[in-house]
């Protein structure tokens, strides 16, 4: 800036807001250029010279002697002639005050811009073209709240003045916070609209599902009614066979009663076969090696011991008892052995019976051998 204003003479603004501040040592060479229209150090040494070579012709054709101290304090003020600086600084707070007391050329060397409150025809103004892009309810409406703005704006200023003489302390109110309040009231219009559009659909929503939830709930009813009817009849039918069982459970704790006894007898009945089986065992044991000796001695048997048992009238009794077993042997496969009802040997004299089979001793001795092959030992009659 300082080589446009000054070396090619044109003019030039410098803005400088508070925001832009971030190190207060920018305040003192801001203060410098505003006191001697210099800032120190701001150019090195061959720079200078640049700058004093640069203007010598302008130097020289105002008819000024074209030395060194001379072109710089020619181009310093050409630079005080077309550098203008615009600080824009907030009077709210202690920022302002306390650097007009550090920095006395931000007071001294600068004029002071004073704005003026607008008058309510421009706020009202303001007001309804920022608010024209937004929908209202009726024109009604959008009357009051644009004449509201400037209203409520007029009415905080009443009250700074107020509260400025009797507390001594600042509440601006400036066009940017109008334009802020319109702002506000824009986004929290909106905000609201949407809640209440959401509000809307939920309450729609749910006066739909209570529709649907009274409808479903008559379906339900109606049904209830038909249910309580089956309920009902279910009832009486189960308790007439809860009666039936019952009568039927009186019978069964009989019945089991007698079961028991039953099943009583029957364990002392198996208790007693369990001991007979025991004895009968020990008894098969007992009679398997005699069986064992039996089938020895008829391998040892002849036609001819047939023929002299035959000649016997009064046999003694072992032999009596021998063919006895014989016939009860011979019972199961010989028709002509009178039996009972239930397969046994039916004789009054086994002897006569005995001597009818000995009437062809071949044909009894191939017989035995025959039943000694196949005969089963467990199906011989007792």
């Amino acid at each position: 800036m300082f080589l446009k204003a000054g070396q090619k003479d044109e003019g030039v603004m410098f803005l400088f807001t508070e925001g832009q501040i971030t190190n207060e040592r920018f305040m003192v060479s801001i203060n410098d250029l505003l006191s001697s229209g210099e800032v120190s150090e701001l150019f090195p040494a061959e720079d200078i010279d640049g700058i004093v070579n640069n203007v010598r012709p302008a130097v020289k054709s105002e008819g000024i002697l074209d030395s060194k101290d001379n072109c710089w304090n020619f181009f310093i003020g050409r630079v005080k002639k077309n550098l203008h600086m615009a600080l824009c600084f907030s009077p709210v707070g202690e920022s302002l005050r306390g650097r007009a007391r550090k920095f006395p050329a931000l007071i001294n060397c600068t004029v002071i811009d004073w704005f003026h409150p607008w008058p309510e025809d421009a706020l009202l103004s303001v007001a309804c073209r920022f608010l024209a892009e937004v929908e209202m309810a009726s024109d009604e409406i959008r009357e009051g709240i644009e004449k509201f703005m400037p209203f409520s704006f007029k009415t905080v200023e009443n009250y700074s003045a107020k509260i400025l003489d009797q507390e001594r302390r600042f509440v601006y109110t400036t066009p940017k916070s109008f334009l802020e309040l319109i702002k506000l009231f824009k986004s929290m219009l909106g905000k609201k609209e949407g809640e209440l559009i959401n509000s809307k659909d939920r309450y729609e929503l749910g006066v739909i599902k209570l529709t649907e939830t009274g409808e479903i709930v008559g379906k339900l009813e109606e049904e209830l009614k038909i249910f309580s009817v089956e309920v009902e009849a279910k009832k009486i039918e189960a308790d007439a066979q809860a009666e039936i069982v019952g009568k039927e459970k009186a019978i069964v704790d009989v019945e089991n009663s007698a079961a028991e006894v039953e099943a009583k007898k029957c364990d002392k009945i198996a208790t007693d076969v369990a001991a007979q089986m025991k004895s009968v065992q020990a008894d098969l044991d007992a009679a398997i090696p005699l069986v064992e000796k039996a089938m020895a001695a008829l391998d040892g048997l002849d036609v001819k011991d047939f023929s002299m048992l035959k000649a016997l009238q009064n046999p003694p009794p072992d032999i009596k008892k021998v063919f006895t077993c014989v016939l009860n042997i011979l019972c199961t496969v010989d028709p002509d052995i009178p039996v009972t009802a239930k397969g046994k040997l039916k004789t009054e004299n086994p002897w006569k019976t005995a001597l009818g089979t000995m009437k062809n001793p071949a044909n009894l001795l191939a017989t035995l051998n025959q039943l000694k092959e196949k005969i089963d030992k467990d199906e011989i009659p007792g």
